[in-house]
């Protein structure tokens, strides 16, 4: 059984909860005004998912392509000595981890010049630079393709230790 004490501090605690319940009602009672662009907005998502979903699509709420923004398609070959990483995110099998992998890649080493050196970037093997082979272009000088996993530092010059 509570104590007097304990009556008070419950009561009071259930009408603060009432309080609160009633000034929430009033707030969801009161008329707000939605402006009419927003109102038109909110019709062509909700037509853009009714659309997708009668044409046995899946709902854009659930695509990965739907939360991040889609990348402009590139008009002409890329140019992988000077693209930015924006316009190689365009690219065919190439997201925006890659594409900031093969910029920083080119500022290191310098330009690529070949497809066969733009697989020193982790990422991108010959599938994927076959893949490329018909979206991109040089601008770089071609340079011969270094072994892999040599140990010599670019630029020594005499026969590999």
């Amino acid at each position: 059984m509570p104590t007097p004490a304990e009556r008070r501090a419950l009561l009071f605690v259930a009408a603060v909860a009432a309080l609160g319940l009633g000034v929430r009602g009033c707030r969801a009672l009161a008329r707000v005004e939605v402006p009419a662009d927003a109102r038109e907005a909110l019709a062509a998502q909700i037509a853009a998912v009714d659309s997708a979903v009668a044409a046995g699509g899946r709902s854009p709420s659930r695509s990965p392509a739907a939360r991040t923004p889609a990348a402009p398609k590139p008009l002409g070959p890329v140019d992988i000595d000077r693209a930015s990483a924006e316009e190689l995110d365009g690219l065919p099998g190439i997201g925006p981890a890659l594409a900031a992998r093969i910029v920083a890649d080119r500022q290191s080493n310098g330009h690529f010049g070949s497809l066969d050196e733009l697989q020193r970037v982790r990422g991108i093997g010959p599938a994927l630079a076959a893949k490329l082979a018909p979206h991109v272009t040089f601008s770089g000088p071609h340079r011969p393709p270094r072994a892999r996993g040599s140990a010599r530092p670019p630029g020594t010059v005499g026969p590999h230790p």
